[in-house]
């Protein structure tokens, strides 16, 4: 009955110490600028499936049309 005691005790300090690691640091977090890894023409292209496909609305093509056009040439 001790030994469980004991595992329980001291399974509880590793949980312990293991959240208290988690958030400890004080230090900034710096975000790198996202890479945009596909071209407009293949998103637009992605997009155009998806409306000829039914997934999405052609109120939501046009809004997603229009706001990757402003995004890619600003």
């Amino acid at each position: 009955m001790r030994y469980i005691k004991v595992c329980v005790l001291v399974f509880i300090v590793l949980v312990s110490v293991n959240f208290a690691a988690c958030g400890g640091s004080k230090t900034d977090v710096k975000s790198e600028p996202c890479t945009v890894t596909t071209t407009l023409g293949q998103e637009l292209q992605d997009l155009d499936k998806a409306y000829k496909d039914g997934i999405i609305t052609q109120k939501e093509y046009d809004k997603a049309k229009k706001r990757l056009i402003e995004q890619r040439t600003k």
